[in-house]
C-alpha cells in the first residue's frame, strides 16, 4: 500500500512548504539557520498538519545530518539509547538530527537523558508538540532549545497544496483529472488550517471520482461529501479547546456579539454542548449580576430548553442568551464581593457569630448577657433597623461596593435613603 499523498509529495524545499510565512520567508531568523546549514535546537509548536515534519526533513538534508524519528506517545529510553549508539559511526558522520514528534508524552526521565548530547553538540534536537512547550518540556530541555510557533495554515495557501496533490495523483496514475477552483476551494476551506488533512481529502476524492472517457471527474458534491466537518481543530484536552472557550466567555464579556456567536458556532460545530451551556452560565452570573439579576433564571431556562432538546435544536436558545449576555449591561460586582469575603475567610478572620444572630439555645452562667436579642426587621419602617451583624473582630469589614450601572446605583440610593432617615430619626 502506498504511503499517504502528503508524504509522498512532502515537499524537499523551503520554497515549496506551504504557509509559515512568518517563519520561512527569506529574512526570517529560522530561514536563514537552515539556509546556512547552522541549525540550534529547536522546538516546534503548533496544530497538526501546518509543516512541522516536514521543515524537520529539509533541515536534516541541508546540514547532512543523518535524521531519525521518534514520537513521543509510543518511543522509549530504550530507542534513545539505540540511536546514540549510532554517534561517531559511519551510519552518522556528521552527527544526528533527532525528530521528536510530540515531545510532551515523554516522561522528565525521558527528556533528562536526552541533555547530555544535545548540550556536546552531537544530537541536535528538533522537538514538535501540539501544545504549549512551556508547559509540558522540561525546563532544562526547553531552556536548550529555540521555540517557533508553526501558525494553521491559511485556505489560500492551501489551495496550492490541494492543485499540487492532483496533479501528483494524474501524473503518477496517467490519467487525467478534471477539478474546478470550488473543488479547490472547498477543500482548503473545509480542512480546518491542516494541509495534511486537505491532502487526505484530495485523495479521498479521487479514489471516489467518476471514470468518464478515461478521465476522472472530481464534483464539487464529492468534495463536500468528503470534507464535511472537516475544519474543526478541537481536542476536548488540547489548547485549542480552552482557547475557544476562553475567547467565547472573554466575547461575552467584552459585549460583543457577533463575536460570542462565532465561537459558541465553534463550540457547537465541534458538538460541545456542555462546555457551551457552563461558560455561558458562569458568563450571566459573574459579568452580567447585579447589573440585570433576572438574566440568571433566563439563562437558566435557555441552557435547560438547550439541553432538554440537542443538537442542532439546541442552537437556537443558546443563540438567543449568547446575545442577550453580550448585549446586558455589565457588572462583576457580586463576585468580587464574594472573593473579598473569601479572602477573609481564609486569612482566618471570622470570629464568633454574634449572639443576637445565633440559633436560640440556652444561655451559660458564664454569660454576660442573658438573652438572644434579637431585633426582626419587619417590625420597623421599611421592613430595617439598624444591628450588628458580622462578628466583633470584623465588624467594619466592607466587601461588596455597587456596580456604577442604573440598576445598583438605585439599590445604594434606596438604602442610604432609608438608612439616612433611621439615623436622623434616632438623633
Amino acid at each position: 500500500m502506498n504511503n499517504p499523498l502528503a508524504d509522498r509529495i512532502r515537499p524537499a524545499e523551503l520554497s515549496d512548504v506551504v504557509g509559515q510565512r512568518h517563519l520561512l520567508e527569506p529574512g526570517k531568523a529560522l530561514y536563514n539557520m537552515i539556509e546556512n546549514g547552522e541549525v540550534p535546537n529547536l522546538i516546534f509548536y503548533g496544530p497538526s498538519g501546518v509543516g512541522k515534519t516536514t521543515v524537520a526533513s529539509i533541515i536534516a538534508n541541508k546540514t547532512k545530518r543523518t535524521l531519525r524519528k521518534l514520537n513521543g506517545t509510543n518511543a522509549s529510553t530504550k530507542d534513545i539509547r539505540e540511536i546514540v549508539d549510532e554517534l561517531d559511526t559511519f551510519a552518522a558522520p556528521n552527527g544526528i538530527l533527532l525528530y521528536l514528534d510530540e515531545i510532551q508524552y515523554f516522561n522528565k526521565r525521558q527528556q533528562q537523558s536526552l541533555l547530555e548530547y544535545i548540550e556536546n553538540g552531537k544530537i541536535t534536537l528538533i522537538a514538535s508538540t501540539t501544545e504549549n512547550p512551556y508547559f509540558y518540556v522540561y525546563s532544562a530541555i526547553l531552556s536548550r532549545c529555540t521555540v517557533f510557533e508553526f501558525k494553521s495554515v491559511e485556505s489560500r495557501d492551501i489551495e496550492e497544496a490541494v492543485r499540487r496533490g492532483f496533479d501528483f495523483l494524474s501524473k503518477e496514475n496517467d490519467i487525467k483529472i478534471e477539478y474546478g477552483d470550488d473543488v479547490v476551494k472547498r477543500i482548503a476551506v473545509g480542512c480546518g488550517g491542516d494541509v495534511r488533512k486537505a491532502l487526505n481529502s484530495v485523495e479521498n476524492c479521487y479514489f471516489a471520482a467518476v471514470v468518464k472517457d478515461n478521465v476522472k471527474q472530481i464534483t464539487l458534491e464529492t468534495a463536500q461529501e468528503l470534507t464535511q466537518k472537516s475544519s474543526m481543530r478541537y481536542d476536548r484536552d488540547g489548547d485549542e479547546h480552552y482557547d475557544i472557550l476562553s475567547a467565547y466567555q472573554k466575547s461575552m464579556r467584552g459585549s460583543d456579539a457577533d463575536a460570542a456567536l462565532h465561537y459558541l458556532a465553534r463550540l457547537l460545530e465541534a458538538g460541545d454542548l456542555p462546555g457551551a451551556c457552563r461558560r455561558l452560565m458562569v458568563c450571566a452570573c459573574e459579568d452580567v449580576g447585579l447589573a440585570y439579576p433576572q438574566i440568571i433564571p433566563i439563562v437558566k431556562s435557555a441552557v435547560d430548553a438547550a439541553m432538554m432538546v440537542g443538537l442542532p435544536e439546541a442552537r437556537i436558545p443558546l443563540a438567543d442568551a449568547v446575545i442577550l449576555v453580550a448585549t446586558s449591561p455589565k457588572s462583576n460586582s457580586g463576585e468580587m464581593a464574594i472573593d473579598a469575603a473569601l479572602a477573609d475567610v481564609r486569612k482566618g478572620n471570622i470570629g464568633p457569630i454574634p449572639r443576637n444572630l445565633q440559633n436560640k439555645h440556652f444561655d451559660g452562667e458564664d454569660a454576660e448577657v442573658k438573652g438572644q436579642h434579637y431585633i426582626y426587621p419587619h417590625d420597623y419602617p421599611n421592613n430595617w433597623t439598624y444591628q450588628q451583624y458580622l462578628p466583633d473582630k470584623i465588624k467594619n469589614a466592607k466587601y461588596y461596593n455597587y456596580g456604577s450601572n442604573k440598576n445598583e446605583q438605585a439599590f445604594k440610593a434606596y438604602w442610604e435613603r432609608i438608612k439616612n432617615n433611621e439615623k436622623n430619626n434616632n438623633r
